[in-house]
């Protein structure tokens, strides 16, 4: 099918991230023109449930007027400010006051970044800047998983564990160290309980640490809920096994909440949820629900002390950006976490949580799916050859990328990732009959996957 005029004018002015640009310079791209509650409209009017949320991140589902119009009246009464040099404004006082209010531990000052990605990098920089200022030249080195995502920044890239994210970059830095992926159903070992991989796993962690030296390993960052890598949710006894461990050489926790913060998970946030205290947090998406940039860092208290102190020594912080505690931004953040508390958004989830998971159970029963899991309202799905050997297909064939253009057919949204996983992750405010819907339409887009795949004789 030949090109709209909209996708031709796209194709020759726009370079598109994590797309394989000759496959869209052939199919060109989706144009979405509008949005209500979960759906999204394309230029000629078909419906879709966006079943991502976007970039995991739309939690409040698209048309909300409340949003919009915190947004006009702020950029009405003070369109832009910043926050260098001693120049402040309401909207990022008073949501650095709730951030600490909400925060699931003891949080110092808050520090606000445009995206993930820049919130990582500066939680990176700061580890450093602490760790110089307190003498310790060599406390370094920062520990992600394999298949973690933090980011695309050189610092935060460097930390995600996805080849894409490096190769050709240069990346990873040499301050970047990865552990084993948290993924029970790939990586556990014939016979291994949950409770028993999640110890190998925390004594594997224990003996990087050490071969390194404790010395030289400043801190460690986790995903709550692992999204770009293949949304896995962790196996039981994970973080606490974890945690003992980088408790044990005094190892800072950075807990990555960009994708599980404001209710993803059932909890406010996904360390709640699972059972850690971090020492520091990153948060961003659906602290806006997206409708406007902005991220967050929530700084300790003991870390907030070294950042000051260590500033007063040299005479400045030498870090920030131009639109970090954007005052528009900040007006949106607040009504968003207004909405959030006022509807109970976190009960919701609850709510509707049991009718997610009992949809997604049906989905595992299927002779092409070899994991459903998932928790709140997120989950990952993982497509395999053969469900008995989890023999995965040869990743040449594209299968998840396959059922990507399956679904959009249906009218739904989802994101493929790495071996042949995809993820679910619709807005927070998606009802039971909703649910219904976005599982029926991945059915359908499943049979038609079936039927490919047999034609294609990959099974």
């Amino acid at each position: 099918m030949p090109l709209s005029n909209e996708q031709t004018r796209d194709m020759q002015a726009l370079l598109h991230p994590f797309a394989p640009l000759k496959l869209l310079d052939q199919n060109g791209p989706m144009i979405l023109e509008r949005g209500k509650g979960i759906f999204v409209y394309d230029s000629k009017g078909k419906d879709y449930i966006e079943a991502m949320s976007g970039l995991w991140s739309t939690a409040l589902g698209w048309g909300e007027n409340e949003l919009a119009e915190a947004a006009a009246e702020q950029m009405r009464k003070l369109s832009y400010g910043h926050v260098f040099a001693g120049k402040t404004h309401e909207p990022a006082i008073a949501l650095a006051e709730k951030l600490k209010e909400i925060a699931p531990f003891p949080v110092g000052k808050v520090f606000f970044a445009c995206s993930g990605s820049e919130a990582n990098d500066t939680q990176i920089k700061f580890l450093w800047y602490a760790a110089n200022a307190r003498g310790q030249k060599t406390k370094k080195k920062i520990i992600a998983r394999q298949r973690a995502y933090h980011g695309v920044t050189i610092a935060s890239g460097s930390l995600t564990g996805l080849t894409p994210v490096h190769t050709s970059f240069g990346l990873p830095l040499d301050f970047a160290r990865h552990t084993d992926c948290a993924h029970f159903y790939r990586f556990a070992q014939p016979g291994e309980s949950e409770v028993q991989f999640s110890a190998r796993l925390a004594q594997n962690l224990d003996a990087l640490i050490q071969k390194e030296g404790p010395d030289t390993v400043a801190a460690m960052f986790v995903e709550p809920v692992m999204g770009a890598g293949g949304a896995m949710t962790p196996p039981e006894g994970y973080f606490d096994a974890i945690t003992k461990v980088l408790d044990k050489y005094s190892i800072t926790l950075v807990d990555d909440e960009v994708i599980t913060g404001f209710g993803r998970t059932g909890e406010w946030f996904g360390c709640a949820k699972y059972g850690f205290e971090p020492d520091t947090m990153t948060v961003a998406k659906a602290l806006t629900s997206a409708y406007l940039p902005l991220s967050a860092v929530l700084l300790s208290p003991e870390m907030t002390e070294v950042l000051d102190a260590e500033s007063h020594r040299i005479g400045v912080l030498g870090h920030g950006f131009t639109y970090g505690g954007h005052p528009v931004s900040c007006a949106v953040a607040l009504k968003t976490i207004e909405i959030y508390q006022k509807r109970d958004v976190v009960g919701h989830v609850r709510h509707v949580e049991p009718v997610f998971l009992e949809r997604l159970a049906r989905v595992a029963s299927h002779p092409l799916v070899g994991e459903a899991k998932g928790v709140g309202l997120i989950a990952g799905v993982e497509l395999v050859a053969d469900k008995a050997s989890k023999a995965s297909f040869d990743p040449a064939k594209g299968v998840a990328l396959k059922l990507w253009g399956f679904a959009e057919e249906e009218g739904l949204i989802l994101r493929a990732l790495p071996s042949d996983r995809f993820a679910i992750c619709p807005p927070l405010i998606i009802s039971e009959a909703e649910i219904g819907e976005l599982f029926d339409r991945l059915e359908r887009a499943l049979a038609k996957l079936l039927n490919w795949v047999k034609a294609e004789k990959l099974i």
